[in-house]
């Protein structure tokens, strides 16, 4: 499981994150993330603001709803034993 670190701009502050799964969807993409590998650990869904010609990724964390539910049913099927809580 491939683990990532978090940089934020403002404070300077790092948080690393295990990254579950990723996906597309709608041209956009979208990675799941823990801070911990317990079962019943809190994750974020984070989608990919980037642009293409970019070379580090920015993320920011999904809070609308609608697209919240619609990306976390994908992660659910792709992840077949995770269940998502929102």
């Amino acid at each position: 499981m491939e683990k990532i670190r978090f940089e934020f701009g403002e404070t300077g502050e790092s948080v690393d994150f295990f990254v579950l799964e990723q996906t597309k969807v709608n041209g956009k993409s979208y990675i799941l993330v823990t801070d911990s590998m317990e079962d019943d650990a809190e994750c974020l869904i984070l989608r990919d603001t980037s642009k293409a010609e970019e070379a580090d990724s920015v993320y920011e964390i999904v809070e609308d709803e609608v697209e919240l539910s619609a990306v976390s049913k994908v992660f659910e099927e792709l992840l077949e034993d995770v269940d998502i809580e929102l």
